[in-house]
Formats: C-alpha cells, structure tokens, sequence
C-alpha cells in the first residue's frame, strides 16, 4: 500500500492512477486536517460490493459459512464440469 500526500496526488494523479491499475494495489490519499482516502482498483471495488452483499443477508451468511466449515474440515465432493458443444 502506497501513502501519498493530498499535493502529491494532485501533481500526479495520473501516475497515481497509473500506479493503482498497474500494482492491483492501494493507494492512500492523506489529507491534512481531514478524513483520508483511499484509490483501490475497480475490480476490487466490485468484489468488495459484492462480499458486502453477500454478507449482508443472514441467510446467505449462514450459508456461506457451512460452506467454508465444510471445506475446512474435507467434507467436500469433487466433480467434473460438464462440458457444452
């Protein structure tokens, strides 16, 4: 994760940009005196909403997690994808 100053960002916000889509990582934009904020790429921004909907709904939490318990503990079944012509 890259810090970078509000000014510095500003004199560079390409290279910012250029820097968030080419390393898939963040950069923190720290502003003085305010809430800082963070650059993240798309992708990991779509993925992040869609954890965060997923999560949100208990059924699908509760789901999830049996889910994760299983393949923790080996009760999982391996099998083949179908293939389509």
């Amino acid at each position: 994760m890259k810090v970078v100053s509000l000014t510095e960002a500003r004199n560079n916000l390409k290279a910012v940009f250029d820097s968030v889509y080419v390393d898939k990582d963040e950069v923190v934009i720290h502003r003085k005196g305010h809430e800082n904020v963070v650059v993240i790429p798309f992708d990991e921004y779509n993925s992040m909403r869609e954890t965060s909907y997923l999560l949100n709904n208990k059924n699908n939490r509760e789901y999830l997690s049996e889910s994760i318990k299983q393949l923790r503990d080996g009760k999982t079944i391996e099998k083949d994808l179908l293939e389509c012509d």
